[in-house]
């Protein structure tokens, strides 16, 4: 007669426990690593009076944007113009997002830092020059250049309105804190699960449409009746 296979629960229980031991401990590591890798300022430029403001006090527009990304170009005017109507009701906070198919965009997110920190009046209008000029930095228009030509280049674009000369702000590039800079700024998006630019966070909610522009006329559908109620929302709050 066979002899009776012996009971499976109690091992099945123990690898069980190791398991859950070992997720534990990939948890805990985990929580530690990001808690090492918090940035001792929160991420992004803050557009005209925001950088003063409460945010807490206004509606927060989050954008997730690549200078070279054509979509983002596209995004920047309605966007920028929907935030000038409602100001300082709704604030704005523009994030660096590099997407890796655009060969030349860390450099330029990082020569957003250099400007920020050269003459941080100068950030926003560096941005838009980046729009306007994106074609030079294609990963087409560049793939025979070196990289310290194409930071060349573009510092040579930045010292048009930032007011420094080409050789200092090409002198940031080196400054490894830029190049930490804009990697905060990326790992800091793939936290908020940004896929693409553009991206739009509204009061910390997703907005749909990731990867697209948002024209005008949505923005305004969008904010109009948030402003509406935001003077009463500490209100509505308190009273549920």
């Amino acid at each position: 007669m066979a002899r009776p296979l012996p009971p499976r629960a109690p091992l099945l229980r123990r690898m069980l426990l190791l398991v859950a031991l070992a997720a534990s401990c990939s948890y805990y590591l985990l929580v530690l690593h990001a808690q090492a890798s918090v940035p001792p300022r929160y991420d992004g430029f803050a557009y005209g009076d925001a950088a003063t403001a409460a945010w807490k006090d206004s509606i927060l527009v989050e954008a997730f944007l690549d200078p070279l990304c054509p979509d983002s170009r596209d995004a920047w005017q309605p966007l920028r113009l929907a935030v000038d109507r409602y100001a300082p009701r709704v604030s704005l906070i523009v994030h660096p997002f590099p997407l890796p198919y655009h060969t030349n965009s860390f450099f330029a997110c990082r020569a957003l830092y250099i400007a920020n920190k050269l003459n941080s009046s100068s950030t926003y209008p560096l941005l838009e020059m980046f729009f306007k000029n994106q074609g030079k930095f294609y990963n087409a228009a560049t793939s025979s250049l070196s990289s310290t030509v194409i930071s060349s280049e573009m510092s040579k674009l930045a010292a048009k309105v930032v007011g420094n000369s080409v050789s200092e702000f090409q002198s940031g590039f080196s400054d490894i804190r830029t190049d930490l800079a804009a990697r905060v700024s990326f790992k800091y998006g793939c936290t908020r699960g940004v896929a693409g630019a553009p991206f739009f966070f509204v009061n910390g909610f997703l907005q749909p449409g990731g990867g697209s522009p948002i024209d005008y006329s949505t923005w305004i559908s969008i904010l109009d009746p948030l402003v509406g109620q935001h003077g009463d929302r500490l209100e509505m709050f308190t009273s549920m």
